[in-house]
């Protein structure tokens, strides 16, 4: 007679032929690969057209840059209408691009229904985002592509719901998550800090669901950009290092405090100043654009032009020191900014942040004789950039991603944090959080 096995034994066993039928069901069943397809389809979307975003983005740019070189005042003339014009293509025709994007993004993830969601997540509103922000920059607007992209990757996740039965509040989670940090891989080729930026910017936690998603998401997204730009880094590669001396290291601390405290009210203005402006832009937000665009003219003026567009030619410049600086660069650009955010139209503060910061960098390296400059550079850079938007991991690991730098590591981390900590005291909520905040208040009333 055979011997019966004991009932815990059985149990066990049975346990593990469910859980096989389940890993098979998982693995072949029709509908997890047509799951599968159409989001690895969604991921290489997302890195084609933010490879063909930056290409626009540069064309348009370098466009507005010769009108300014050949007509400099038919340029003055351009930026105050065409800004009037795309606000009026923002208000009538593509609700919901206005603005960097990221905010979108964030408060689409704890917005209470899909069709609500979808009033921001769209593919109408991705081409929009992508042609108003397009002629932004065509217009001499001191705005980037990066903000932009991050919320025409989460439209494009977001949309694939119409092509496949994805369910779940956790799942609409993954998808708007997976397209903003495939948006934030593809367009500056920085796949790690695509996944911090999502994990802690976007979510503010850690889930492994959703983690794989992300990794899948940058991967597909990033090869796919590569295909199509090429091998390249952001701005150039730098092999600066900063020697190990008291001089060189006290650096740190005074990047990481004029950048944070610098950041910090920037992103101060942005939130205070977007506030302030709501009832002016609902009313008049013909007038409004048309106003910050003359604004942005007298600046561009008074800067010879150094503050149109999104400030990467002059950010590389200032890292690979190729050219003598203005001093007054980073105030001028910094204004610049601020008063393009403030005009309603589409565009974000990625790049211009980033410039700024490098003009910061580049002033206050003459206080350190004998430190490399391009050290310098990159230390403003991450302390400026971290106190715009108070997440240091994401911060130093984008810029040493930008620069095929990991020499500078330990120095950026440093400057980040302290950054963090200085921002933090003028702007106790991080910039993007408070805007997305505003804009689920508003979509609640």
């Amino acid at each position: 007679m055979a011997r019966r096995l004991p009932g815990p034994v059985l149990h066990l066993r049975a346990m593990y032929r469910r859980h096989l039928r389940r890993a098979h069901r998982r693995l072949f069943s029709r509908r997890t690969w047509r799951l599968r397809l159409v989001f690895w389809g969604g991921a290489l979307a997302v890195g084609g057209l933010a490879a063909g975003f930056a290409l626009l983005a540069r064309f348009a740019d370098e466009r507005f840059r010769e009108l300014h070189a050949a007509e400099p005042w038919l340029a003055y003339a351009v930026t105050p209408l065409a800004l009037a014009a795309i606000a009026w293509l923002t208000r009538k025709v593509f609700t919901g691009t206005e603005g960097s994007g990221i905010p979108q993004a964030i408060a689409a993830i704890s917005l209470p229904s899909h069709e609500v969601r979808s009033r921001v997540l769209s593919l109408k509103v991705a081409f929009g985002k992508i042609l108003l922000t397009t002629l932004g920059l065509a217009s001499g607007a001191s705005i980037g592509r990066e903000g932009p992209t991050v919320h025409v990757g989460a439209s494009i996740m977001h949309s694939l719901r119409r092509l496949a039965p994805f369910r779940g509040t956790s799942m609409n989670r993954s998808l708007i998550l997976a397209g903003g940090a495939a948006g934030i891989s593809a367009a500056f080729n920085t796949p790690l800090a695509g996944v911090l930026f999502a994990i802690e910017e976007m979510s503010q936690s850690y889930e492994h669901r959703t983690t794989g998603t992300l990794v899948v998401s940058v991967v597909m997204a990033g090869i796919t950009a590569l295909v199509i730009l090429g091998s390249y880094t952001y701005f150039g590669s730098t092999s600066a290092a900063l020697p190990f001396s008291p001089m060189a290291w006290l650096a740190v601390p005074v990047c990481g405090v004029v950048g944070g405290l610098l950041g910090g009210l920037f992103a101060t203005s942005l939130i205070e100043g977007t506030r302030r402006m709501a009832p002016v832009a609902l009313r008049y937000p013909i007038g409004l654009a048309l106003g910050c665009g003359l604004l942005l003219s007298a600046i561009g003026y008074l800067s010879g032009g150094m503050t149109y567009g999104t400030g990467y030619e002059e950010a590389r410049a200032l890292i690979t020191g190729a050219e003598p600086h203005d001093p007054l660069f980073p105030i001028y650009k910094l204004l610049a900014t601020t008063v393009s955010y403030l005009s309603g139209i589409p565009g974000g503060i990625f790049a211009p942040s980033l410039s700024v910061g490098a003009g910061i960098g580049a002033d206050l390296a003459g206080l350190f004789p004998g430190v490399p400059f391009s050290a310098i550079v990159l230390l403003g850079m991450v302390g400026y950039f971290t106190g715009v938007v108070q997440t240091p991991i994401t911060a130093f690991v984008i810029v040493m991603e930008m620069t095929d730098n990991s020499h500078m590591l330990l120095p950026l981390m440093a400057t980040a944090l302290i950054a963090q900590g200085i921002s933090h005291l003028v702007c106790p909520r991080p910039i993007y959080r408070a805007l997305a905040d505003a804009y689920l208040q508003k979509s609640a009333a």
